[in-house]
């Protein structure tokens, strides 16, 4: 009964050091560029739409993704916005498990710093990667919320051209784990 007691409390003790390892990392998201809470910068806000940003898209990175992780995603959405839907801003996936940051302005598909595998599909204002926050003038402060997803599959097997919702569906179905910073920003 002794031997038996003792086992059933070194399993106890495992188990409970097993759960606090596992519940104490989680993914996380960070960014030199913008702060939970705060505004954005001229960097961040879209130019066009009576805007004039520099329409540059924040640096961001990630870790503690759990292990299973196959693919990343990253998406930045304002839920204020006056649609009835909100406005996707930025909806980038396929990112491969390697990748732990994206640079300045990776949202630029101009400048090709996104994995080469990664797609960047439209956003809300009708073109392709990152597209800054313009909320219309005297509307208030609106959230934008920069998300990264940990994926359970290494591709969504969906295309650039496919629509935001369709994405979110995905991104929602693969999600492993995410994270969020939400800045504000209004004019």
């Amino acid at each position: 009964m002794k031997n038996k007691l003792q086992r059933v409390c070194r399993y106890s003790v495992f188990l409970i050091a097993a759960i606090t390892s596992t519940a104490t990392q989680a993914l996380s998201l960070h960014s030199q560029d913008i702060a939970p809470g705060k505004s954005l910068t001229a960097e961040q806000v879209f130019n066009g739409f009576g805007c004039t940003g520099k329409n540059i898209s924040p640096a961001l990175s990630w870790k503690d993704a759990p292990k299973n992780t196959k693919s990343f995603a990253i998406t930045a959405y304002d839920p204020d916005a006056p649609t009835g839907s909100g406005w996707w801003h930025w909806l980038a996936f396929d990112i491969p498990n390697t990748v732990t940051a994206l640079d300045s302005d990776a949202g630029n598909g101009q400048k090709n710093l996104m994995p080469s595998k990664a797609i960047q599909s439209r956003t809300d204002y009708g073109s392709y990667g990152y597209g800054g926050a313009c909320p219309p003038a005297g509307h208030g402060k609106h959230r934008y919320q920069f998300k990264v997803f940990a994926l359970d599959v290494k591709t969504l097997g969906l295309d650039k051209n496919t629509s935001s919702a369709m994405i979110g569906f995905m991104l929602n179905q693969h999600k492993l784990a995410s994270a969020v910073i939400e800045a504000h920003y209004q004019r």
